[in-house]
């Protein structure tokens, strides 16, 4: 439930919060498993607890949803086992060598034949929606499978105006401020990881690892190159990376965060979920409002 890497989107216009609306609109795309010549399906799932029948999950002015995604798995080895004889009957038939165009067919052919019989692979991804800064908040740290959800929550909801929450060129600036130690968000300092690249066509990249960021042959690299990634990281508290298409990967919780519920123990799972949800969010939250107040700040100025 603590999440490692988000998806940070911003909504023009607030979300309904009417908990009973959200919970029918996600409930009419819940998921159902795949039939036996589907390769793909996904839909809502529940985002605390399966023994907890809800959509949607309410805490304070966020509101916790889950999406599942299953597809089959056929390997690709399986595949050309089973497609390379029939395409060699085929060419033997026809007296000639198949086209790609053919062969491609005769693929697809095959693999809804296999479809039935090929193992299933399912993933949940959580997400809330954060009425106070209209952001949603989606825990992947790709942008692809982000949209996908976007997208999900479009059809359920018959709206959805959402950007990125930064904007990418202001953005760019802030990471070159931030690794020269100048304008940093909240009290966060930079860590010991970070990516530069060259703007140029062969964009010559480097990156440090477990380096004192200071450094010399560090900052000389600002001469040429933009930062692209970098570990940003509070004194005791919350490590971050932030990428310069606005994604944060690698989030990290101190011990003091994650063991502040132990004493609830896990006897109450469901109780126990929802305490830490509370803490995860609450700590992601302070770290990007931290961000996207500096970025707004500096750009300001």
């Amino acid at each position: 439930m603590w999440f490692k890497n988000v998806r940070v989107y911003k909504l023009s216009a607030p979300l309904t919060t009417d908990l009973s609306v959200l919970e029918t609109a996600l409930a009419d795309f819940k998921f159902t498993p795949c039939t036996g010549q589907e390769a793909l399906r996904t839909g809502f799932s529940f985002p605390l607890h399966p023994s907890i029948k809800q959509y949607c999950h309410q805490q304070q002015q966020r509101w916790f949803f889950a999406v599942k995604r299953q597809e089959k798995v056929l390997p690709a080895a399986v595949v050309n086992e089973e497609l390379q004889p029939k395409i060699e009957a085929a060419e033997q038939e026809q007296g000639r060598s198949l086209s790609r165009k053919e062969k491609q067919a005769l693929k697809e052919d095959l693999i809804q034949t296999l479809l039935p019989r090929a193992f299933s692979r399912s993933q949940l991804t959580h997400g809330y929606y954060d009425a106070e800064h209209q952001w949603l908040v989606i825990n992947t740290s790709s942008a692809s499978k982000a949209e996908d959800i976007l997208a999900l929550l479009r059809k359920a909801l018959g709206s959805l105006p959402a950007l990125p929450w930064l904007d990418n060129h202001k953005l760019n600036n802030h990471l070159q401020l931030w690794l020269q130690h100048e304008a940093l968000p909240g009290n966060f300092q930079p860590g010991s990881e970070v990516e530069l690249k060259a703007p140029d066509e062969e964009g010559a990249k480097v990156r440090f690892s477990n380096h004192l960021l200071s450094a010399d042959e560090v900052q000389t690299h600002l001469q040429d190159k933009l930062v692209t990634r970098i570990n940003l990281q509070q004194t005791e508290g919350m490590g971050l990376t932030v990428t310069d298409d606005g994604g944060i990967k690698q989030l990290s919780y101190p011990d003091s965060l994650t063991e502040q519920n132990d004493e609830l123990g896990w006897e109450d799972l469901v109780a126990r979920l929802d305490a830490d949800l509370l803490l995860m969010a609450d700590s992601l939250n302070k770290a990007l409002q931290a961000i996207s107040q500096q970025v707004s700040q500096v750009t300001a100025d």
